[in-house]
């Protein structure tokens, strides 16, 4: 039999880690044998446990363990960690180690480097003349980089659940659902919020067309104003809709107060569009006086970096759209690593697009109508997102009356 001996610390049974450890080993055939067990006797003790973990074949058995250090398992046998030199652009090593989005160290010349930046599906790179890991897309690859290789010298720490009432992020690992308690979920985020702020964290919100379409931009306008969003990560229909209602008081031809549609108002947005291409950007529309409200102009009056990432649907678009998807990913991940909270608002790819690059130590709350999105994130790896399935025409007016009091 081949096997390997792991261990795993932290709070393994309140996380449920030891648990999914042993589901993995028995659902690929493997075979265990727990020779360690310390479990601790208060709330803040950790447990440790060492397993050796044995299978018929060397491919399952590394199978196994690839699945294993996935949820946080590391391997007892301390060795360094290997690097192999790329050898093009954009190409990496055959036996390359895929990043999760989780905290993760490199054994290397001795010491356990952090590996800055890290996001799911990523190469960690080695720069050894400063002695540091890093995090590398493929797409950012340079021949000569030397990539991490097998899982060897690897730990990777997972968000715990936590212990005891600590806030909205006692739900974690949830079943996604219409029927959990909104008004203390809502309010126990709107605390999350203002603690975050009241330490000079930053908050991000990913958004959709729909925050206009349910005649919520205004209370997103004041949120901005007010100082608890930090960052916006959309396209172009949030911002061509959200200019719509701030001209014309329409969000795809339907009056926001009344719901009725109006005549003609199917152009209205592109009219938006064509008024912002005549200034020459969304700032200059405000500085000019076309843009007098709305949540991209308190994003500009503000100071609030926006991030508009096109896809192949757009009318127009915008001036200000990132038409690129490289260089839109890019620019998000400049602010991703940076935000304490990201809030995701009825917008599925965007949000799964956020999730990709989101460390998973960042607070995530992902808010649908559809229970598809946020089951989608999680199935993509962001197992920290927070699910409230509501509508958002709901939860932002409760949201914002929560963090008035």
């Amino acid at each position: 039999m081949n096997h390997r001996e792991i261990e795993l610390f932290g709070h393994i049974i309140d996380s449920l880690i030891l648990p999914k450890a042993l589901d993995i080993i028995m659902d690929h055939g493997g075979d265990f044998k727990i020779t360690e067990f310390d479990i601790g006797k208060r709330k803040s003790d950790v447990s440790r446990a060492k397993i050796v973990v044995s299978a018929d074949s060397p491919s399952l058995l590394n199978q196994i363990l690839d699945e294993l250090t996935e949820i946080g398992a590391s391997i007892a046998e301390i060795k360094e960690a290997k690097l192999i030199a790329s050898s093009k652009d954009k190409v990496a090593p055959t036996d390359f180690y895929s990043t999760t989005n989780h905290i993760t160290h490199v054994f290397y010349k001795g010491n356990w480097l952090i590996v800055d930046d890290i996001e799911m599906d990523c190469m960690i790179v080695i720069d050894e003349e400063n002695n540091k890991a890093h995090c590398k897309p493929i797409g950012k690859i340079k021949k000569g980089d030397k990539i991490v290789v097998g899982r060897e010298g690897i730990r990777v720490t997972p968000p715990e659940r936590p212990r005891g009432k600590q806030g909205i992020f006692e739900f974690m690992n949830s079943d996604v659902s219409s029927e959990k308690p909104l008004m203390s979920l809502i309010d126990k985020i709107a605390s999350e919020i203002k603690e975050i702020k009241s330490r000079g964290g930053k908050i991000a919100i990913v958004g959709g067309p729909a925050i206009v379409h349910t005649g919520s931009s205004d209370l997103m306008a004041k949120m901005i104003k007010e100082g608890f969003i930090d960052v916006i990560f959309a396209g172009n229909a949030l911002a061509t809709h959200d200019i719509e209602n701030a001209l014309y008081g329409t969000s795809l031809g339907v009056c926001v107060k009344s719901g009725e549609v109006v005549s003609r108002g199917h152009t209205h947005h592109m009219r938006a569009i064509n008024e912002i291409n005549s200034s020459g950007s969304i700032k200059e529309a405000v500085e000019d006086g076309t843009l007098k409200k709305g949540i991209m102009y308190e994003c500009v009056k503000n100071n609030v970096p926006y991030v508009l990432a096109g896809s192949i649907r757009d009318d127009g678009p915008l001036p200000d759209v990132i038409t690129d998807v490289i260089e839109a990913q890019e620019t998000m991940r400049s602010y991703a690593q940076d935000v304490d909270m990201v809030i995701m608002i009825a917008t599925m790819l965007h949000s799964i697009a956020t999730g990709n690059i989101l460390p998973s130590k960042v607070k995530s709350i992902c808010v649908d109508i559809n229970p598809a999105t946020v089951t989608k994130l999680s199935d993509r790896g962001s197992a920290q997102v927070i699910s409230i399935v509501t509508d958002i025409g709901a939860f932002l007016p409760i949201l914002y009356s929560a963090l008035e009091k």
